[in-house]
């Protein structure tokens, strides 16, 4: 069982010719209201991959948030352990004609204390993967406990400790290479050091470069990113993960997740919307159009 505790939210999406300058102004050349949120888009991949998946999140008790709800439970997600006495927050997508994203996101009222309950409740429950967003960084180390494996989306962490720290308590630790070396300043040379001594498999993904596994016992594997028309990346992380996320629950290695991931989110740019994963069968027939993975033994020192 996968637990996705993170961020729900309605998208409103704007299709643009062009991002908007300073005191400028675009007309948009479509407008929808969509379902997103980086914990719902990844809990909806995961699902469509075949896990039993559950949603924790924070919404409200109104009719875009039972919507919202009605269309997770139509994926075949359990969301009887969202908090529904808050409310849904909003995102404000820009996206231009080549499929690139802009996004003005709004703080959820998901707080630790809702974080940590879910965490007993799923140790109490026998225990599974705990997905936790680059928001809730900061309760990555708390959050572990017998039985519940913590993985961690580091998207939306701007605090360089937070990071370490989490990447020092996750099992599994999923992050975007820009973001990892140049916001949050962690350098690529330290990062198979960084696997290794906290004990993570760490994923760095890289858009149309493809994608990185640190393995804990110095394995490196790489892979290019499956070539498509690009419509739109949103929420091309969040199938990645999900996805990921999915094979470690079926018991795959985390190189063969991390492939299947790697797939999945290059396929779901291909579509509209932040919820384009496909399903299995299209990942198979896919995997055979990507090259070969590479694998490397990095030497340990110290």
């Amino acid at each position: 069982m996968i637990v996705f505790c993170g961020y729900a939210n309605l998208d409103v999406v704007a299709r643009v010719p062009e991002f908007p300058r300073p005191d400028g102004r675009v007309h948009a050349t479509g407008m929808e209201h969509l379902p997103g949120g980086m914990a719902a888009n990844a809990a909806v991949a995961a699902a469509r991959a075949g896990a039993g998946t559950v949603f924790s999140g924070a919404v409200g008790d109104d009719v875009l948030s039972r919507r919202f709800l009605e269309q997770l439970v139509g994926e075949g997600i359990d969301v009887s352990w969202t908090d529904r006495s808050s409310f849904l927050s909003t995102a404000v997508v820009l996206v231009d004609l080549e499929g690139r994203r802009a996004v003005i996101s709004q703080d959820d009222a998901l707080g630790a204390e809702h974080v940590l309950a879910t965490a007993e409740r799923l140790g109490a429950a026998g225990g599974g993967l705990l997905y936790l967003d680059g928001y809730r960084a900061e309760q990555v180390g708390v959050a572990a406990r017998p039985g519940v494996t913590v993985a961690v989306d580091l998207d939306g962490c701007e605090d360089r400790t937070q990071a370490l720290a989490a990447i020092g308590s996750a099992g599994h630790v999923v992050i975007g290479r820009r973001r990892l070396e140049e916001l949050l300043d962690v350098p690529r040379e330290t990062w198979a050091g960084l696997a290794a001594t906290t004990g993570t498999h760490l994923v760095v993904t890289d858009g149309a470069r493809g994608w990185m596994l640190h393995e804990p016992g110095g394995t490196v594997v790489t892979s290019a990113a499956l070539p498509v028309a690009v419509v739109d990346d949103t929420g091309a992380g969040d199938c990645f993960t999900g996805t990921y996320l999915a094979g470690i629950d079926a018991g795959l290695s985390p190189a063969r997740a991390a492939a299947r991931a790697g797939v999945a989110a290059s396929l779901s740019c291909s579509v509209h919307g932040a919820r384009g994963a496909p399903r299995p069968a299209d990942v198979d027939t896919s995997l055979l159009r990507v090259p070969t993975t590479d694998r490397e033994e990095v030497p340990r020192t110290g």
